[in-house]
């Protein structure tokens, strides 16, 4: 398994500007891109968007998912919609996550449409408490190894999630972490610079056979030993 390539940015912006680089260049060559949600990586969309606008040579899948509304402002196919393949000239073929399923029905069918297929680019974000997709610590999807896709009750009241697992995303031509913020600096030595542990799922990641990179702000990397 793959170490973790460190990369602080100048800020926020520039962190965003190098993983929009990133996924322009994979939606150029074609191949299946997972991608994740919340407010941290819409920039990096946006950018991606005016940097290569066909990405009709690509297949797009989303990390996890809420089971809401594909138009709830929590649905994580309604932010990538709005901030990546909606400005896109040449749309991609976007693979959602059947929400209105029960979770255990729309995990089972999202692990079917995942069948053979590997990841050219994993897009991971990290949350305050060592998550990344709807992978929270020490919860059971974590020992999944049989299948690519899990549902997970995850910290919303009362809404269920699904996600892909460690296998899929281990499986990953490449990994790569997007974290900004000062509130990040404690995951983020947990997860890059600590031993692997359940209890921060995102330090689980990696790239088994290529490459894992961690894109950081300084307020992120703040904690970091080499800082």
């Amino acid at each position: 398994m793959s170490t973790v390539e460190l990369v602080v940015a100048q800020d926020a912006a520039d962190a965003a500007r190098r993983v929009a680089e990133l996924l322009a260049a994979a939606a150029s060559r074609g191949g299946d891109l997972a991608l994740s949600g919340g407010s941290t990586p819409r920039p990096a969309y946006e950018l991606a968007a005016e940097l290569e606008p066909d990405w009709s040579a690509a297949d797009v899948w989303l990390g996890d998912d809420r089971l809401v509304p594909p138009d709830d402002e929590r649905s994580n196919l309604r932010l990538v919609r709005e901030h990546l393949t909606d400005r896109l000239r040449g749309a991609p073929r976007l693979h959602a996550i059947e929400t209105s399923l029960p979770a255990e029905d729309a995990a089972a069918a999202y692990d079917a449409a995942l069948e053979g297929v590997v990841l050219s680019l994993a897009l991971q974000g990290l949350g305050g408490d060592g998550h990344t997709a709807s992978l929270f610590p020490n919860a059971p999807a974590l020992e999944s190894t049989a299948r690519a896709v899990a549902a997970e009750p995850g910290l919303d009241p009362r809404v269920d999630r699904v996600t892909m697992t460690l296998p899929v995303l281990c499986a990953a031509e490449e990994v790569v972490f997007l974290v900004t913020g000062a509130d990040k600096a404690d995951a983020v030595r947990r997860a890059f610079a600590e031993p692997p542990s359940p209890a921060t799922p995102a330090s689980l990641v990696r790239s088994r056979d290529g490459r894992t990179l961690a894109i950081l702000d300084p307020a992120a990397a703040s904690l970091l030993p080499s800082t």
